[in-house]
């Protein structure tokens, strides 16, 4: 049972700058999802290799979307603290969806990042450093396998 007590202090500790809210309704991964403000507003299904049509978004789609426009901005923010250009710069985000040996489901990230005015060693040092700040990689460290490459 999850000790509501231990989430809300995390929560209340934080110093909230943002807050949003989504909504998932339908048959979960063959359903839809909308956010308060209706900028989200989207059908999704699932993939075509799990059995779906694939005709609409699915959930590691999005996760995929947030995690590298979360991380390019984490990447820009500590670039520029360096004085690295990110003009040009990219970041992709591939997420894998796997079953796990307890019986589960897991994902695991692969980030790629293009800084094509860096130098490789100032590159990698910004990407390591953006991997400390992004709050994607802060809230998935030690819980999925994020892999870090600067192409």
């Amino acid at each position: 049972m999850l000790d509501n007590s231990i989430v809300h202090n995390m929560i209340v500790d934080m110093k909230k700058l943002y807050s949003t809210t989504a909504h998932a309704t339908g048959d979960g991964r063959n359903g839809h999802v909308s956010s308060d403000d209706g900028v989200i507003d989207l059908d999704v299904r699932m993939p075509k290799e799990l059995g779906g049509t694939g005709d609409a978004t699915n959930p590691e789609q999005l996760f995929a979307a947030g995690y590298s426009a979360c991380f390019h901005s984490a990447l820009r923010l500590v670039a520029k603290e360096a004085g690295v250009d990110v003009t040009d710069s990219a970041v992709s985000a591939t997420v894998h969806l796997g079953a796990t040996e307890e019986g589960g489901f897991g994902i695991g990230v692969e980030l790629d990042v293009s800084l094509p005015n860096a130098t490789a060693e100032q590159a990698q040092q910004v990407v390591e450093q953006a991997h400390q700040v992004c709050p994607y990689s802060n809230a998935t460290r030690n819980n999925i396998d994020v892999n870090l490459s600067v192409v």
